[in-house]
Parts: structure tokens; sequence; C-alpha cells
């Protein structure tokens, strides 16, 4: 298992476009991707689930990776969170 922490850097949180890149990524991987808020568990393969989390700007969220690609599938979803557009972000190749 892997961790890793983020922290949300968009002016409207994490709003409808960043959470469908990480529900793209998490589709596109093997491993198990959560996502952990304020007392709150997000799957990231559910677009629902993320935008529940209701991560303000600012707002830490720990990410937790299982799974036969965590290095490969941690590093593509905190590429989201770097990446400031929140969009077009495909996972990293192996």
């Amino acid at each position: 298992m892997k961790r890793s922490k983020v922290v949300v850097p968009w002016a409207e949180g994490l709003h409808i476009r960043p959470a469908t890149a990480v529900v793209r990524l998490a589709q596109s991987l093997r491993s198990i991707v959560i996502l952990k808020c304020n007392g709150k568990i997000a799957d990231a393969r559910s677009i629902l689930s993320i935008l529940l989390l209701c991560a303000s700007m600012g707002t830490a969220i720990e990410l937790e990776v299982r799974g036969e690609d965590e290095e490969r599938a941690i590093a593509a979803v905190e590429s989201v969170f770097v990446n400031r557009n929140g969009g077009g972000v495909s996972p990293p190749s192996s």
C-alpha cells in the first residue's frame, strides 16, 4: 500500500473537471485508489463519491493506493493535483 497527501489547488475546490480526471485515471488503473478528507472516504472510481468530499481550496487529501500498479497509480493521481488545470491528465507510462 502507498500513501501520499495532496492539497486542493483550485479556487473552486475539487470540482467536476479535476474530479473527472481522477475518475478517468482510476478507471484505467489496476490499483484501488481511495481519497480521504475531513473524515470522509471516497472511491476514486466514483465521481459522486469524490464530489461529496466537498474539498475546498487548500484542503489536504490523503491518497491511499493498493494494488499491482501502486507506484504508477499514486504518481498519476498526484499529477492531477500538481497540474493545476485539473483535466486532460493521462497516467504516466510504465
